[in-house]
């Protein structure tokens, strides 16, 4: 019996996530028959032509392709409402993947809850708790999946990690630190457009994969966060939080300080810097861990430059997105980026398999499918994964007021507040 039903997936968003993970893993899932058409909507006829020429995808998917809206001939351009005209084309419990700007997470989600489909959307789901919790509330009340994209939970690494940590093995987490720093060219691509002062900042735009990251290992809740930074100006004029140091403090009384940048160096052998050390104790003794995320172990040198510095010398990362030879045309992609996003949908076509099964309880089917993705907590959903709202929500209540610690209280209702408030 096939234990899935072929679904159609749009990709709201046209920018460096969709080419770099998230139409290869949805070209994957063609082929292996979970997805049927492929459209992907954007805002700029230039940033969808960029993603049908893109060598890369085409050498390895020859012969897919996408529906792309606008139309390629289009002479209309930046249309921020044409999502909503797509999904009004789209039969109901189909597939839809949100990967847009973080500010713009929230009404689009809203919106395609709206037009009854299930969501994968790109972290973080929302900038509040109280965004995030009227998502959840509204997918409840439909029977909607929703999952957001935290990909380092599908790090064989940081499996391990939760494994030992919950079996009780390395102890008691008492202190750690992490550290990302992305390539300096972001600051000359659409980011320099969205990824200003008054929006965001480093620690919640990556910071929140390893504030997550630690949740996910441990099981333990943040009550506290503190978040400093150093502003720059894009090209264009606009400010922004060019560098990010935030200090997180867990229920427990354990901390973590996260160091996030948009500025690891282009010439640079790796794709960019990042890692988590973490430190326990039990039993009168101490234990660790250690994530070098960007050093994976591989290492090459070229006859000829690759990428954008056209560099010779690389770290290649093989864990997180490789396209790779496999039995079938083209190439595959492996990680745990692909198995993230192809995860996510797979689930939302098993779903609707079992509805197919059972249409006369199919809000039931779907709740229960819900349920126990909730419960198992390996894919990030509203319900398992809130205090990554109200992290964001804490981090910029603090870095808006000089690094002032920030508050969670969970009682009565889940909310921030600056400590001295």
């Amino acid at each position: 019996m096939i234990d899935y039903k072929p679904l159609d997936l749009t990709i709201i968003g046209a920018g460096m996530i969709v080419h770099d993970l998230i139409l290869p893993a949805a070209y994957h899932l063609q082929r292996l028959g979970y997805v049927k058409d492929i459209s992907v909507c954007g805002t700029r006829v230039s940033s969808l032509q960029a993603l049908k020429d893109n060598t890369v995808i085409k050498d390895a998917f020859p012969g897919q392709d996408f529906t792309a809206y606008p139309a390629l001939d289009s002479t209309s351009s930046n249309n921020q409402e044409l999502y909503k005209t797509v999904l009004t084309q789209m039969a109901p419990y189909q597939a839809v993947v949100i990967a847009l700007p973080d500010p713009l997470h929230y009404q689009v989600v809203m919106d395609v809850l709206d037009h009854y489909q299930h969501i994968l959307c790109v972290k973080p789901l929302a900038l509040t708790h109280k965004h995030g919790a009227q998502i959840a509330k509204k997918a409840h009340e439909k029977g909607l999946f929703v999952g957001i994209e935290y990909h380092k939970r599908f790090d064989s690494r940081s499996l391990m990690a939760r494994k030992n940590y919950l079996s009780g093995d390395l102890g008691e987490f008492v202190i750690g630190e992490a550290k990302m720093i992305e390539p300096y060219y972001y600051r000359f691509s659409n980011f320099q457009n969205w990824f200003t002062a008054k929006a965001t900042d480093p620690f919640v735009y990556v910071g929140c994969h390893y504030v997550d990251l630690v949740h996910f290992i441990t099981g333990l809740k943040p009550v506290a966060v503190s978040v400093s930074g150093v502003k720059g100006k894009f090209p264009n004029g606009n400010e922004a939080y060019m560098w990010a140091n935030g200090r997180v403090r867990f229920e427990n009384g354990a901390l973590l300080s996260v160091t996030d940048g948009l500025g690891y160096p282009d010439e640079g052998a790796g794709p960019n810097e990042q890692g988590l050390s973490m430190f326990f104790e039990g039993n009168q003794k101490g234990a660790t861990l250690k994530h070098n995320d960007q050093f994976r172990g591989v290492e090459y040198s070229f006859i000829k430059g690759r990428g954008s510095a056209n560099k010779l010398f690389h770290y290649i990362n093989p864990d997180f997105f490789q396209l790779i030879p496999w039995e079938g045309e083209g190439y595959k992609p492996i990680g745990y980026g692909p198995d993230s996003v192809m995860t996510h949908i797979k689930y939302m076509s098993q779903i609707e398999a079992r509805v197919a099964e059972d249409p006369n309880n199919a809000y039931s089917v779907r709740l229960e499918a819900k349920e126990k993705a909730n419960q198992k907590g390996l894919m990030a959903t509203p319900e398992n994964s809130y205090i990554n709202e109200l992290v964001h929500e804490a981090a910029r209540l603090s870095i808006l007021n000089d690094g002032d610690m920030a508050m969670i209280e969970y009682e009565p209702e889940p909310h921030v507040r600056l400590r001295h408030s």
